[in-house]
């Protein structure tokens, strides 16, 4: 496996950063989870903005350009020789001392990390769907850490995910601080009702999904109606399906949520449909390599 690190590509032995570094002692940095099918990278230029996004609102400078981005982006990807890839891009406010003060950090590391696999649930939840939870840990406050900055910093979504685990469940609902449904500990959420998609607003406390935008653009040229809207557990409870997106975990039913059967508790129509659609949208959109 070859590894981008600041221009350079090292094998996997060899990729290193400083203990210093002020992405390690503090999670001051960005990142993106990108996936590559048949030799196309999907939606990168989409991930590319979203990281320039992030680092803006944290005052994050990224040392290269978003065309520089994209290049190194490719040149890794053929290096390591995979048809179908994960991605993982991170960007770093550099190394530093052990004080907080982001200006005396230099170097602002960029890294890239290509693996040929992740499986982020089992595949046979994909057929029968996944049962999932609400936990008490509340997606974090926009006035504090925006979820809408993907940063290094994902303790937020972890320590929901041990909730998650620890009743032994793979995934879970995660509330904002009013009780509305934001999103889940590493997806976006929808509901189906009357065969209209429903999906809590980018502002309510939730991360801009890349999928999540793909299925919206999808559930429109196939004239099914779609909603951002405010979303509460009860109109989860009484959906007629129910399904999470993401880069890692795609498209996956969800047909039981905190002991209440979705639907008739098998992955819905329109969600098949999606996923269908949606599988056939990566073989053929995307930046070829």
């Amino acid at each position: 496996m070859k590894i981008y690190i600041n221009g350079e590509l090292v094998n996997k032995e060899h990729a290193k950063i400083s203990v210093f570094d002020h992405g390690l002692l503090y999670g001051d940095g960005v990142f993106e989870g990108i996936r590559s099918y048949n030799n196309r990278v999907f939606k990168l230029q989409e991930h590319i903005d979203r990281l320039f996004e992030s680092a803006k609102s944290l005052m994050l400078h990224i040392p290269l350009s978003k065309e520089e981005l994209i290049a190194a982006v490719i040149k890794t990807l053929r290096a390591n020789a995979l048809k179908d890839a994960y991605i993982r891009l991170i960007v770093t406010r550099g190394e530093g001392d052990l004080g907080l003060d982001p200006r005396k950090c230099y170097g602002r590391s960029a890294i890239i990390i290509i693996t040929d696999k992740i499986a982020l649930y089992p595949q046979e939840l994909y057929k029968r769907g996944m049962a999932i939870i609400t936990v008490p840990t509340v997606r974090n406050l926009p006035e504090a850490v925006n979820p809408q900055i993907k940063s290094l910093n994902y303790l937020n979504n972890i320590l929901a995910k041990i909730e998650a685990v620890n009743c032994g469940y793979e995934e879970a609902i995660m509330l904002d601080s009013l009780g509305y449904v934001a999103e889940c500990t590493g997806d976006n959420i929808f509901t189906v009702r009357k065969n209209h998609l429903y999906t809590p607003p980018q502002c309510m406390g939730t991360l801009r999904g890349i999928t999540r935008d793909a299925v919206l653009e999808l559930a429109k040229k196939m004239k099914i109606g779609a909603h951002e809207h405010v979303i509460t557990r009860h109109e989860v409870y009484i959906s007629d399906e129910c399904f999470l997106t993401g880069t890692a975990a795609e498209i996956i039913p969800v047909v039981k949520v905190d002991g209440r059967v979705i639907g008739d508790g098998k992955p819905g129509v329109v969600t098949r449909k999606l996923l269908n659609e949606f599988r056939k949208l990566t073989q053929k959109d995307g930046v070829k390599y």
